[in-house]
């Protein structure tokens, strides 16, 4: 699956911080759950990646 493709799949996305000084995404869909952790440096990376996104799709839609 490509970020392109659409998907009937669900998911909710939980972020906060961890009790060891992580910051975690977790994802849970259906069957699976997904912990992500990451410094907080790498989550600013992906806060700015996420902001710079929604740009671009702001620039996208009619």
């Amino acid at each position: 699956m490509g970020i392109n493709k659409q998907s009937d799949i669900t998911a909710n996305l939980q972020i906060g911080p961890t009790d060891q000084g992580m910051v975690r995404l977790f994802v849970a869909a259906e069957d699976i759950e997904i912990p992500l952790d990451f410094d907080p440096e790498e989550a600013e990376e992906i806060a700015e990646e996420l902001r710079a996104a929604a740009r671009r799709a702001r620039a996208i839609r009619p």
